[in-house]
């Protein structure tokens, strides 16, 4: 069965590129939301991993942020993986997604996409 993953990044760019390195190899299936709302309504699928941008932009005011987004995934499935991606390097940052219910953080630089990958396959391997 292929490991099911969620993007969530409002970066359409940055979405699409991460969607196409981890599905290159045929062994997962990803959707990729734009908003942590639009991810929401889809958490009935139970996916196995959701891939979540710290800073999430919206048109909506009401929008919530990533964290926000991430403490109302961890209410509705404390089994899901979780990875947060951000440009921030700060420790305080990921101390808190961590604190917060994310199992991995990772800083967006030139390595992310192979820690990703390298996250996905243990993640594979403990489910």
């Amino acid at each position: 069965m292929k490991q099911s993953v969620y993007i969530v990044d409002d970066d359409p760019l940055f979405a699409q590129m991460l969607h196409d390195h981890i599905t290159a190899d045929g062994m997962r299936k990803v959707r990729v939301f734009h908003s942590g709302e639009e991810c929401l309504q889809h958490l009935f699928e139970k996916p196995n991993t959701i891939i979540l941008d710290y800073h999430l932009d919206s048109v909506q005011k009401s929008a919530a942020n990533g964290l926000a987004i991430l403490e109302k995934i961890r209410k509705h499935d404390r089994n899901v993986h979780i990875i947060v991606l951000s440009s921030q390097t700060r420790y305080a940052v990921a101390a808190e997604t961590i604190a917060k219910g994310a199992e991995q953080y990772v800083i967006k630089d030139d390595e992310a996409f192979s820690k990703i990958d390298a996250m996905l396959q243990e993640f594979a391997r403990e489910d």
